[in-house]
C-alpha cells in the first residue's frame, strides 16, 4: 500500500489467492470509492521484486513504477496513475532488478539493485545502478566484481559500498552518488583467519539436468585432503522456490556447518538449483505446479557434472539433508532417488503442503485440483505417498512446537513408512519451534553422527559435547 502525499487517496495491490491477477487500485479514503486503474495477469505467479515490493506510487506526478516479469525478467514500467496507462518501459534486458534502492522525484533518477548483467560473472551477484524515469542514461555505480552491498548516507549524496565473493573476503568503499569513488575505505585482513587452518569454499558451475540453464554452487572439501581417496558426499538442500542452498553469494567464513562435516571426511555441496528465484522468470517457475521436484534432478546432474572434473567424489556414498523447505526435498531425494542417495536427515519438512499455510503451496502449485477419480494435484507431490521406495538410511527430525510448519507434516511420512514396513529413525523435539534454539548444537551433534556412521561407516564419538 502508499499513501497520497495529503493522505486522502490510498494505493494497494489486491492480490487474487492463485497469485496470477493483480489489480492496482486507488481508495478515496473520504467517500470510500476505490478506482481500478490497471491489472496484470500472469500463467503462473505474479512476483512483486525480488526482496523487496517494488512498485511505488508518486501522487506528485501521479505515477506509478511497476515490477513486473512479462519479459521473463524483473523490470521496472512507468504508469500513469489516472488512466492506467503504460507510459514507458524503464529497464530492459536479460538481467533482473531485485530491488528499488531510491527515487529522486525531482531529478526523476531511479537507484536500483539487479543481478545478471555484468557478462561473464556469477547471475547472482548484485550490482548498483541508476536510471531516468525515461529508461536512458542507464550506468553501473558499483564496479567492483562481486556481490554488492549498499548503504545510502543520510543526504543521499553518497554511498558506502562493500562488496565480497564467497571466497574472496570484503572491500569496503565509499562512492559519491554517480559512482564516483571518494575513498577504500578497508580492505577486509583475513590473515588470522588463514593462519587458522581455515579454507574456503570452493565455487562452481554446472548445467541443470536439462541442460538449459547454467547452475551455481559450493563445494566444501577437507581441510587435508589425502591423494587418491574418495571421500562420501552430502548435499545440502534448500530448495526454495523463495531461496536457495546457498542463499548469500557474500564472503562467510562459515556457513553453518558445512566446513564442519567436511572435516569429518566427506565432501559437502550446496547448489542453487532451476526453480530458485533471482534469475528469470522461466527459470523461477521451472517447477511450477510440482514443488515435489525439489531441484532433486539438477541435483544429481549436477554431482554427476563435478564428478567429471574432481574424481575424489565418491557417487557411490551420497548422503543429502536439510531443514524446512530442505526437509521436505531430503525425503523425496530418498524415496525419488533411492539408488542415488543412501543416507537422509529431514529437518522439519513441510511433506504435504495441504498441511502448510495455504498461501505458499497455492502460489506456487497452484489451487488444489482432483482428477475424474478424486485425487488431488497435492497429493502425488506429498512425499508419504512415495514411502515405500526407502532403500537407505532416514532420520526424521521435528520440533513438537513447531508454529511454522506442524509436526503432524513429519508425522504422515512416519505413519507411511511404518504401513510400508520401513525401517527408519526419528527424533522429535517435545519444546522445540521451527528453529531448534537450545536443542541447536544436539542436532548438528546427532547430524554428525548420523553421517559417520551410516555413509563415513565409522564409529562416531559417543555423546560429543560441542561446546
Amino acid at each position: 500500500m502508499a499513501w497520497s502525499e495529503d493522505s486522502k487517496q490510498l494505493v494497494f495491490v489486491s492480490t487474487s489467492r492463485d497469485h496470477k491477477q493483480e489489480h492496482v487500485r486507488i481508495a478515496d479514503c473520504k467517500t470510500g470509492e476505490v478506482k481500478d486503474i490497471f491489472e496484470e495477469k500472469v500463467e503462473t505467479q505474479y512476483e512483486s521484486g525480488q526482496g523487496t515490493i517494488n512498485w511505488k506510487y508518486f501522487s506528485q506526478t501521479n505515477e506509478i513504477i511497476w515490477y513486473s516479469e512479462r519479459s521473463d525478467w524483473g523490470h521496472l514500467y512507468l504508469y500513469d496513475a489516472v488512466t492506467g496507462t503504460l507510459k514507458n518501459q524503464i529497464t530492459s534486458g536479460n538481467y533482473v532488478v531485485r530491488q528499488v534502492r531510491k527515487v529522486d522525484l525531482d531529478n526523476r533518477v531511479i537507484y536500483f539493485v539487479a543481478s545478471g548483467k555484468e557478462a561473464n560473472q556469477n547471475p547472482y551477484y548484485r550490482y548498483l545502478y541508476r536510471v531516468d524515469f525515461s529508461g536512458e542514461n542507464l550506468s553501473l555505480l558499483t564496479p567492483g566484481e562481486g556481490d554488492h552491498s549498499i548503504q545510502f548516507s543520510p543526504d543521499g549524496n553518497y554511498i558506502i559500498d562493500s562488496y565480497s565473493q564467497p571466497d574472496i573476503p570484503t572491500v569496503y568503499e565509499v562512492r559519491d552518488i554517480k559512482g564516483e569513488q571518494i575513498a577504500l575505505l578497508e580492505k577486509t585482513n583475513i590473515s588470522r583467519l588463514k593462519a587458522s587452518g581455515w579454507k574456503p569454499s570452493t565455487p562452481f558451475s554446472v548445467k541443470s539436468a536439462d541442460k538449459r540453464w547454467a547452475l551455481y554452487g559450493l563445494m566444501y572439501t577437507p581441510t587435508k585432503m589425502m591423494p587418491d581417496v574418495e571421500y562420501p558426499v552430502i548435499v545440502y538442500i534448500y530448495p526454495g522456490p523463495q531461496g536457495g542452498s546457498v542463499g548469500s553469494w557474500t564472503f562467510r567464513a562459515a556457513r553453518g556447518d558445512s566446513q564442519a562435516l567436511a572435516e569429518l571426511g566427506f565432501v559437502v555441496v550446496a547448489l542453487e538449483g532451476s526453480c530458485n528465484p533471482n534469475r528469470s522468470k522461466s527459470f523461477h517457475d521451472a517447477c511450477y505446479g510440482d514443488m515435489g521436484e525439489n531441484t532433486l534432478s539438477d541435483q544429481v546432474s549436477g554431482l554427476k557434472q563435478l564428478n567429471e572434473k574432481y574424481k575424489f567424489l565418491d557417487l557411490e556414498k551420497v548422503g543429502i539433508w536439510g531443514h524446512s523447505g530442505g526437509g521436505f526435498a531430503t525425503a523425496a531425494a530418498m524415496f525419488k532417488y533411492p539408488d542415488f542417495f543412501k543416507v537422509g536427515i529431514a529437518e522439519s519438512g513441510n511433506h504435504d503442503n495441504r498441511n502448510y499455510e495455504d498461501d505458499w503451496g497455492e502460489r506456487y502449485i497452484g489451487l488444489e485440483v482432483k482428477d475424474s477419480e478424486g485425487v488431488s494435484n497435492y497429493e502425488w507431490q506429498a512425499n508419504q505417498t512415495h514411502a515405500e521406495n526407502l532403500k537407505g538410511k532416514l532420520l526424521l527430525i521435528h520440533g513438537g512446537m513447531d508454529d511454522n510448519v506442524p509436526p503432524y507434516n513429519s508425522y504422515l511420512v512416519a505413519d507411511a513408512l511404518i504401513k510400508a514396513n520401513k525401517d527408519f529413525d526419528f527424533l522429535l523435539l517435545p519444546n522445540a519451534r521451527h528453529g531448534y534454539g537450545r536443542d541447536g548444537n544436539y542436532i548438528m551433534r546427532r547430524r554428525w553422527d548420523y553421517f559417520v556412521q551410516h555413509l563415513l561407516e565409522a564409529t562416531p564419538p559417543k555423546e560429543f559435547v560441542i561446546k
